[in-house]
């Protein structure tokens, strides 16, 4: 093909889009156990977006979520045995089994934070590029969320601060076309949203988002234009979640979508996708693929059993880490 990506960057990024649908799979199974006691909205579908994106953000650079968050948390380098320790509610959780699936967190790769209120990571993330516009830094700032957060006032707030001072943040809108169960055409007009980047005078554009590779060139873009300090970029993918709105099961009896429109995006499933493409230009052979599934299953076991293992926090620690410790100046 033209323009081939380099054959270590596609292999990769097919190992990140197995993996999280792994892991995803896998949480879908275990969830009717009743031991994950958290609202948990799982990105099955979705994950050629982080995968892309992130291939090109260093450990430095943050990344703030909003649902479905565990593939932006993943394809960050963030812990899974952390994480499930989150969803299970375990001291050792990324949040300290405090927030769930809803409030993962990890200074340590950069992951600032998600949070369920919608658009309310949006304003966060345009702060955090503030600072690093101000210190003069080369890293980046990613902000994903859905299309129902581009309904909120603070995301325009946000789009205009950082189209002023030429912010160094990158925002990915994930459009799956619902929020919660209302279709985007009964919410908003008949025009693109990245067209919003275009009015606050930001470069914007629009793209497959079940093409990982699609996602990855415009990522490139976006974030260099961001690391150099040429301004922001909100990006649109255009993609669509398998499963409920929150939960691990199928809501097409609610009628809210109709069964033949999942079925036809699951004929674009970002994964299989890739996988033929890879097997069509001989990078990839099926024993290949299955070797690596297995090495991911026991990754995912793993994770799964260390989870399950850790203790839940003390109750005495009930009060810790809601407000950020007192300090005096010397």
């Amino acid at each position: 093909m033209d323009n081939a990506l380099d054959v270590n960057v596609r292999l990769a990024m097919y190992k990140q889009l197995l993996r999280l649908r792994l892991v995803e799979d896998a949480i879908a199974r275990r969830y009717s156990e009743y031991e994950m006691r958290c609202p948990t909205h799982l990105c099955t579908g979705q994950e050629a977006i982080p995968v892309g994106v992130s291939a090109h953000l260093r450990t430095d650079d943050l990344v703030f979520s909003g649902h479905r968050s565990h593939g932006h948390y993943l394809a960050k380098g963030g812990s899974l045995k952390s994480m499930l320790a989150e969803l299970y509610g375990r001291a050792t959780g990324c949040a300290g089994g405090k927030g769930g699936s809803q409030h993962l967190i990890d200074l340590s790769c950069g992951f600032m934070g998600s949070a369920p209120i919608l658009a309310s990571t949006i304003s966060v993330g345009v702060g955090a590029a503030w600072e690093i516009a101000m210190r003069g830094e080369s890293r980046v700032v990613v902000v994903y969320f859905g299309d129902g957060a581009t309904e909120e006032g603070t995301f325009h707030e946000a789009m205009n601060f950082a189209s002023v001072k030429r912010l160094p943040v990158v925002f990915v809108c994930e459009n799956n076309l619902y929020s919660v169960h209302s279709s985007l055409d009964v919410r908003q007009p008949n025009r693109p949203i990245s067209a919003l980047g275009s009015a606050h005078a930001m470069a914007a554009s629009h793209a497959d988002g079940n093409n990982v590779e699609t996602v990855y060139r415009m990522a490139d873009e976006a974030i260099l234009r961001a690391r150099v300090g040429d301004g922001p970029t909100i990006m649109e993918f255009t993609t669509y979640r398998w499963m409920e709105h929150c939960g691990p099961n199928g809501d097409i009896e609610l009628n809210y979508r109709a069964a033949s429109e999942l079925a036809a995006w699951k004929e674009r499933d970002p994964l299989t996708m890739y996988r033929e493409v890879l097997i069509a230009d001989d990078l990839l052979t099926p024993a290949d693929d299955m070797a690596l599934r297995r090495q991911i299953d026991e990754e995912v076991e793993e994770a799964f059993s260390f989870a399950r293992a850790s203790a839940f926090p003390c109750a005495s620690n009930l009060m810790a880490h809601v407000y950020p410790a007192r300090t005096r100046p010397a």
